[in-house]
């Protein structure tokens, strides 16, 4: 089977194609057939060595969607059955997606009821798992409000898509002028521009997803109403720690913060369910072939389109 493997952390040239054998099933893990899989900014980050856990050779890679092949010795699982995985190690303490075949911990693997084809389905993992997970944390009701900062990500993107779905108002942010209308576009209420980690505008909200991270913390609270709830679930500034924080500007107000560490199948089909019943569909950016890794890392950091990069691996 053809792999991507990482042998020491670098530019583009580190992600070489090699030969490996299909890997066997054990008591616990299955042998999954790789079809699609999403490629995000912070796998780019890993092969550049900014990972210090991620110790190489590796084959890298957090998410896949495909089919059993060979399932473990104890598994529930059927040859042929439709499953996902991300996160739980894959593509960090084992080799993830970057190939054909991958020995995933059953544990780690997650049927899903879908009936698409298999670039459409890879958008979804991480991407709407994250976004339904943060959604649930703030515990809205129809007809709130919910301004998703960060709104251009793909991880942003999924979040407006459910969040109509759940029936709130949903406003979401950008650092692009350009891009305000493609956000009402794809879903949103309203826009508004976020400047200098501030936004550009006097409203409040019933609940905050903030994918910008710790540099817009402070100014997010200021526009919770309260009783409302910010949710924390991305770093794309950059920055993990609070400078300055006051803490008292959260009196009657919560923050929480929502990662995709733990992984649960009821909330896993809850997601399926409301992607089919509302055909929900974030933009797909570009779709590469295995062979041609190297260019989508070069094309997920120097590209301004919205959507998600996929790898088609049939």
């Amino acid at each position: 089977m053809r792999a991507i493997v990482i042998d020491k952390p670098g530019d583009t040239s580190v992600l070489k194609m090699v030969d490996r054998p299909i890997p066997r099933s054990d008591a616990s893990h299955s042998v999954m057939r790789i079809h699609a899989f999403g490629v995000h900014r912070y796998e780019v980050l890993t092969r550049a060595g900014g990972s210090p856990a991620v110790k190489f050779p590796r084959v890298i890679g957090v998410e896949a969607v495909g089919e059993v092949t060979e399932p473990a010795t104890n598994s529930q699982l059927k040859v042929g059955q439709k499953v996902m995985t991300m996160m739980g190690g894959f593509g960090r303490e084992v080799d993830g997606s970057y190939q054909e075949f991958a020995l995933v911990a059953d544990e780690n693997l997650y049927p899903v009821d879908y009936d698409g084809d298999w670039v459409t389905l890879a958008q979804y993992p991480e991407n709407f798992y994250t976004a339904i997970g943060a959604l649930k944390s703030l515990s809205l009701t129809a007809g709130q409000t919910l301004l998703v900062r960060g709104g251009t990500s793909a991880v942003g993107l999924a979040a407006i898509k459910l969040a109509k779905a759940f029936g709130l108002k949903v406003i979401a942010t950008t650092r692009r002028k350009a891009m305000l209308p493609e956000l009402v576009k794809n879903g949103a209420d309203d826009a508004v521009l976020d400047t200098d980690n501030s936004l550009v505008t006097d409203q409040s909200f019933d609940g905050i997803i903030d994918m910008v991270g710790t540099v817009t913390l402070a100014n997010s609270v200021t526009h919770l109403n309260q009783g409302g709830t910010v949710c924390l679930i991305g770093l794309l500034a950059g920055e993990w720690i609070v400078e300055n924080f006051n803490p008292f500007i959260l009196a009657g107000k919560s923050l929480t913060v929502f990662d995709t560490t733990d992984v649960q199948q009821e909330l896993v089909n809850e997601m399926f369910k409301l992607i089919k019943e509302n055909n929900l569909q974030i933009p797909i950016a570009k779709v590469f072939k295995l062979a041609d890794i190297q260019a989508a890392h070069k094309y997920v950091m120097e590209s301004r389109e919205l959507g998600q990069v996929i790898v088609d691996n049939d």
